[in-house]
């Protein structure tokens, strides 16, 4: 991340140890089997997937929006393994042949380049149940009827109104070469990578029983937030490396697919991020100086180069 100033440098090590703290929750969550079972295998390749490094950008905004709310840390640690889970899901589904067909992710071998296609779609299918189940446990919250809205809540941002809305709507755009204008690749965006990002914002008001209003506060600024996320993603497919990134890069521009970044241009792409952060900022206004690492956030996911 460039200019690392003392913020920005405080951000990082709040992030790396958010990540630390995530992975001993995921290591604990997701056991190794034992024995040479077939489930033995399918919690090896979950494990690859789901303790393989990456940002952990969405249990940080789950363990940070808990925070201004007094959340138990344990309990939103819990909640932000279970978002990770469910998003690695998701990457091990994008990255098959039958999505993207991509060979890398997060610097290694995709899973099912690792193990093979149908290890992969059950290692995915098994992420997303567990998930579900660790949201759904009482050591989650007390209060079964918080367990039942995180559950409904990131139900609804991972299905057809959300996450694989969003994906159809970009498999059918890039298969049937339907042309998308601005708002259509928004509102697809919206649904394929910001609903996850809104939920992992709401989740520590769900927790926290939050008002109304702050609650509507964090999904506003999750929603500008990733949009801007998005097009960083755009624009490192175009400038960015695998080395940098972890992953294929160029695929996008390679299969003439319309992204914001081509939309618009680079500069004006890049613009438009920055203008999305700064919005992303101010919907942070009721909570102060509180929330300044969520602000800090919405810099990093347009400055970063993986």
């Amino acid at each position: 991340m460039p200019n690392l100033d003392g913020r920005s440098l405080e951000l990082q090590t709040a992030m790396a140890d958010v990540a630390t703290e995530v992975h001993a929750v995921l290591d604990r969550l997701v056991p190794d089997g034992g024995g040479e079972t077939g489930e033995a295998r399918l919690a090896a390749a979950m494990r690859y997937a789901v303790l393989g490094g990456g940002k952990r950008l969405r249990p940080f905004l789950v363990v940070e929006s808990a925070s201004l709310f007094k959340v138990a840390p344990m309990a939103a640690l819990r909640v932000a393994a279970a978002i990770e889970m469910l998003h690695t899901y998701s990457l091990i589904h994008d990255d098959l042949p039958a999505m993207d067909d991509a060979e890398l992710r997060r610097g290694r071998p995709t899973v099912h380049r690792m193990y093979d296609e149908a290890t992969a779609i059950l290692a995915g299918d098994a992420l997303l149940t567990r998930a579900f189940e660790v949201l759904a446990d009482p050591a989650v919250h007390g209060d079964p009827g918080v367990r039942i809205e995180l559950v409904k809540e990131l139900a609804q941002a991972a299905g057809i109104a959300g996450m694989c809305g969003g994906q159809m709507m970009d498999l059918q755009a890039e298969t049937e070469s339907l042309p998308l204008e601005i708002g259509a690749i928004t509102r697809l965006q919206r649904l394929k990578t910001g609903a996850i990002i809104a939920f992992s914002c709401e989740a520590g008001a769900i927790l926290g029983k939050a008002a109304p209003q702050l609650r509507h506060a964090l999904n506003a600024y999750a929603h500008d937030l990733g949009l801007a996320f998005q097009i960083a993603d755009d624009l490192l497919d175009i400038e960015g490396s695998a080395a940098e990134t972890g992953k294929d890069t160029g695929k996008d521009s390679a299969a003439n697919k319309a992204t914001f970044v081509s939309i618009l241009g680079v500069e004006r792409a890049r613009a438009q991020a920055l203008l999305l952060a700064d919005q992303a900022c101010q919907h942070l206004d009721p909570f102060g100086a509180a929330a300044d690492r969520l602000r800090d956030v919405a810099r990093f996911v347009i400055e970063r180069k993986s």
